[in-house]
Formats: C-alpha cells, sequence, structure tokens
C-alpha cells in the first residue's frame, strides 16, 4: 500500500510541480530579459504591472480549480454529465470574465498603473505590459482551465507538458523579440501572451486523442457555477493577496530607498514567485488524489496523502531557504545588469531574510489544497486570506515603520510562522472530529486505504 500510495503521490505531484514552475517562469524570464535589455527602470515598470498577472493567474485558476475540485468528485462518484457540466460552467464564466477585462485594459490601464505608483518612463513601459497582459486574458483563463482539468482528468503529464511548452517558448520568444527585434517592453509581454496560446494547443491533444472525460454539454450547467467559485476561492485569494502584497510593498520600498528599493523587491518578489509555485504546484498536483479519496470517502487514505505531501514541502522548503541564503549576493548580481550598488545592498539581505517563510508558506498552502479539495472551502478560506490581507499586510506596514527596510523583508516570514500555526491548530481539530464519529469513512471506500488510479487514460 505505502509504495503504491507514494508511486501516485510522485506521479500527480512532480508533473504539477513543475507545470507551475513552467508558469512561474514567465514573469521570471521577462525580468531577466528586461534587465539585461532594458534596465533598472524596465524592472521596476515591470514590478508595477506584476499584480495584474497575479489577478489575470487568480481568476484563472478560481475556475480551473474550483472546478477541477468539483469534476474530480463528482466522477469518481460516476456522475459523468454532471462533471461534464462543470467544466461548461467554468469555461462560459471565464469568456465573460475575458471581456471585462479586454475592456479594462482598452480604457483604464494606464489610469491603473498611475494610480500604482509609475511615472515617467517606468509609467510608460507599466502601461503597455498591463494593456497587452490584458488582451491575452483569454488565453490565460482558458489555459489555466484546461491544465486543471486535464490532470483531474487522469493526464498530469500532458498537463505538465503544455504548461512547460509555454513556458520554454516564452524564454525563446522574449529573447527573439527584446534583443534581435529590439522591440522592449511590448516584445517581453508579447512573449509571455503568446506563452499560454501555445499551452491550450498542447492541451487540445486530450481532445484529439478522445482521452478526455469531460466536454460540452446542455442543460442547466449554472447551478454548479456556486460550488467551483467557493472551492476555487482560496486559489483566487492567494493570488490577489499575492498582488496585493506586492502593491504594499512597492509603496513601502519606494518610500525608504526610491526605485533602486522597488528593483530589488523585484527580484526578491520574482524569486519568491518561482519558490512558491513549486509548492503550489504540489498542492495542486495531488489535488486529485485528495478529492478523489474525500469522494470514495477514504480518511486514512486522505492522512496518508496529506502527510506525503506536507513532508516533501517541508524537505523541498528547507533546501531552497539554504540554496538563497548561500546565493544570495550572485542572484541579485543576475537581475541587476547595470551594477547598481544600492539595489544590490538592499536584495542581498531581502532574500535571505525573506525566504526563512519558505517552510511555514509550503505547509500552509499543501495545507489550503487539502482542505479545499475535500471540500472543506472555509479554513481554506481563512488560511488564504490570513496569509496575506489580514496578516502580511498589516506586518510590513508595522514592522517597516519600526525597522525600515529590515522590517518589510520580516513580514513574510512573521506572517506564514502565525498562519502556520494557526492551520495545525485547524488540522487538529479536524482530525479529533473524525476520531470523535463525524465524517468517518463509509460504504465501499471505509476500511479501504488504497487509491484507484483517477483514469488509466489520458496519459502523455
Amino acid at each position: 500500500m505505502k509504495n503504491e500510495l507514494l508511486s501516485k503521490f510522485f506521479r500527480y505531484a512532480l508533473p504539477g510541480m513543475f507545470g507551475m514552475l513552467g508558469i512561474s517562469c514567465y514573469i521570471l524570464a521577462d525580468t531577466f530579459f528586461i534587465s539585461l535589455g532594458i534596465g533598472m527602470n524596465g524592472v521596476a515598470a515591470l514590478n508595477l504591472a506584476m499584480p495584474s498577472y497575479s489577478l489575470v493567474h487568480g481568476l484563472g485558476l478560481l475556475l480551473g480549480m474550483g472546478g477541477a475540485i468539483r469534476f474530480s468528485v463528482l466522477k469518481s462518484r460516476g456522475d459523468g454529465r454532471g462533471a461534464s457540466a462543470v467544466f461548461t460552467a467554468v469555461c462560459l464564466i471565464g469568456a465573460g470574465i475575458a471581456a471585462v477585462l479586454i475592456t479594462v485594459a482598452a480604457l483604464f490601464s494606464r489610469q491603473i498603473v498611475t494610480l500604482l505608483g509609475a511615472e515617467g518612463e517606468v509609467l510608460e513601459m507599466a502601461d503597455t505590459y498591463l494593456r497587452m497582459l490584458l488582451f491575452f486574458s483569454p488565453a490565460f483563463l482558458l489555459n489555466d482551465i484546461l491544465v486543471c482539468f486535464v490532470r483531474s482528468d487522469g493526464a498530469p503529464k500532458l498537463s505538465m507538458a503544455s504548461v512547460l511548452a509555454g513556458s520554454l517558448s516564452n524564454v525563446l520568444l522574449d529573447y527573439i523579440f527584446i534583443f534581435p527585434c529590439g522591440w522592449g517592453m511590448f516584445g517581453a509581454i508579447l512573449a509571455t501572451g503568446l506563452a499560454p496560446c501555445i499551452g491550450v494547443c498542447m492541451s487540445s491533444l486530450h481532445f484529439l486523442r478522445r482521452r478526455n472525460s469531460f466536454g460540452f454539454t446542455k442543460g442547466r450547467f449554472l447551478r454548479y457555477a456556486a460550488p467551483c467559485f467557493a472551492l476555487g476561492l482560496p486559489f483566487l485569494a492567494e493570488q490577489i493577496s499575492t498582488g496585493a502584497v506586492i502593491v504594499a510593498f512597492n509603496f513601502i520600498l519606494l518610500r525608504l530607498a526610491g526605485n533602486p528599493g522597488v528593483a530589488a523587491y523585484g527580484v526578491v518578489a520574482n524569486l519568491s514567485l518561482v519558490v512558491i509555485s513549486l509548492f503550489t504546484g504540489l498542492a495542486q498536483g495531488v489535488q486529485p488524489l485528495f478529492s478523489r479519496a474525500h469522494g470514495e470517502e477514504d480518511a486514512e487514505t486522505s492522512r496518508r496523502l496529506l502527510v506525503c505531501a506536507a513532508t516533501f514541502a517541508l524537505a523541498l522548503a528547507i533546501a531552497v531557504a539554504a540554496a538563497v541564503a548561500a546565493c544570495a549576493s550572485p542572484i541579485a548580481r543576475i537581475f541587476n545588469s547595470e551594477g547598481d550598488a544600492l539595489m544590490q545592498s538592499i536584495a542581498v539581505p531581502g532574500l535571505r531574510l525573506y525566504f526563512i517563510a519558505a517552510p511555514f508558506a509550503g505547509f500552509n498552502i499543501v495545507l489550503c489544497s487539502f482542505f479545499a479539495a475535500g471540500e472543506r472551502a472555509l479554513p481554506a478560506q481563512l488560511l488564504t486570506f490570513l496569509r496575506g490581507f489580514l496578516l502580511l499586510l498589516p506586518a510590513a506596514f508595522a514592522f517597516s515603520a519600526l525597522w525600515g527596510v529590515t522590517g518589510a523583508w520580516l513580514s513574510f516570514p512573521a506572517a506564514e510562522f502565525l498562519t502556520a500555526a494557526l492551520g495545525a491548530a485547524l488540522l487538529f481539530a479536524h482530525r479529533k472530529n473524525k476520531k470523535g464519529g463525524r465524517g468517518q469513512a463509509i460504504g465501499p471506500a471505509a476500511g479501504k486505504p488504497d487509491v484507484k488510479d483517477i483514469s488509466a487514460a489520458g496519459e502523455l
């Protein structure tokens, strides 16, 4: 049992991690090539526009992850028509959201980046990035939806391949558009916007090969929207809080250290997005297994999967924090092509202090996914809001007022630690309720700790 469960865990976790790593590299590649081809002002402009990416990606996860969780549960219970109705609902809602975002891009992009603090040359570049990003929002949303559903339909490798294909194309096109073509910030966002289009084409292979167990259906499918929103809200809230934190840190560091401070935070924030994406990919990767165990009311398998995920996240987090601490200076230099001494002096300690949070963040993200995949939306939402709006934002302003830039860096570890403590308490209470008889596994799944394959078909 243990070997089989571990095999299934890695079969889903590793593709999820590599896939999310690929998504995070969209922005990281932009940061690297912009720093080389445009300079510090380009990095500052990118960082000011980055919350828009968090919003678009968060909306994609709201629909994709929320829908995929409900899809997995319905599929495990034999309701194929309901599973297809969920997919239909999230796709139509996504089309409506994309129309709104395109309208905002056409009418208000310049006003938005001005409110975010951009001015002069930085404003022009940030406006270009934001407008083009929102114009490509239909591709981003559809890509997120397909990645989540294809993974939950038993094809985690194809899901990963579609994301990596988009990411690698983004890196290649970034270089071509910024350097040989000389298109600057427009080239960077054009490369980023084309990446999900390639991902959608890859995910479509799941349908072309006729390995899909879902599709568009007629009927009253909108009644499935509310459960998807409730289950996907933690994933949207995480992305929105990431964007809100970026905005807050930009204002704090702009006040404390000017544009070099914003550029330094750009280095820290972009690397943080990559690291957090590993934990997010782990959590999203094992979501189908969590949801399948929940659908079959197999509490023992659910517990063992959580132990596997939390242990793996902790080991990965410790390795990442140690590596960043040891290599902080060369990491900062990679994104400091102009050799700005002030930016370097801010970024190096920032990297070392900020990533103390990695072990707590990894645990929190896995636990949020565990609760959401088990259709326990409230604790998942609570932990997500605590990590961002309720703890991190107040801590960032309070700590920076007390200890300056150092305080700003320390606010992230403090917020993640406090969230982890509450998360552990919620998990303990949940387990106590299970032992007391509420939510006990019943029916065919009771006493069977094994997890059946979600689907033998659909592998790349």
